[in-house]
């Protein structure tokens, strides 16, 4: 006699193998993107971003505190941590050209992924974005000195940078 333990999995099993064929097609069977030659990517959705607005008449003190607060908020945790790090480093002492480009560069891409790629240098930075903020980034990101990079720093160090 069988024990209802392997009698519910032999049952399971069966009824599983029976339901498969009226599944398979209606589950697609994709792999990841690039998997196959003849990806036409049409299963993919664009989600069309405004344009970017270069804000001439933006004060430079509210310009450094914005791209503060978007350096920190991002889409992906990586370039949360990248981004923020960057700005407490380097926000204070940039000039009015260099905050142009960081602003351009962070918030120009649609894709979170494409800074966190060309900051890394997996992919090659298009021409539009590199320059001495790119430049910077990229040694930033090969973090010579070896620093603890786990989290956004936190906020208090403006506080006293105020005082």
């Amino acid at each position: 006699m069988l024990s209802s333990v392997v009698a519910r999995k032999l049952v399971s099993g069966v009824c599983q193998a029976a339901m498969r064929p009226a599944f398979t097609g209606l589950v697609s069977s994709r792999g990841y993107r690039g998997d196959t030659a003849d990806d036409t990517r049409g299963d993919l959705i664009e989600i069309p971003l405004p344009p970017w607005d270069a804000r001439p008449g933006e004060a430079i003190d509210i310009k450094k505190r914005r791209l503060l607060y978007e350096s920190r908020k991002r889409g992906m945790l990586e370039n949360c941590i990248l981004l923020s790090l960057f700005a407490k480093r380097y926000l204070n002492t940039m000039t009015a050209s260099q905050l142009y480009q960081y602003d351009r560069l962070i918030n120009e891409p649609s894709n979170d992924w494409d800074i966190y790629y060309w900051a890394t240098e997996a992919q090659p930075t298009p021409e539009v974005y590199q320059g001495e903020i790119m430049d910077m980034l990229q040694e930033f990101t090969k973090n010579r000195d070896q620093e603890q990079r786990l989290d956004a720093p936190n906020l208090e160090y403006l506080e006293k940078e105020s005082q």
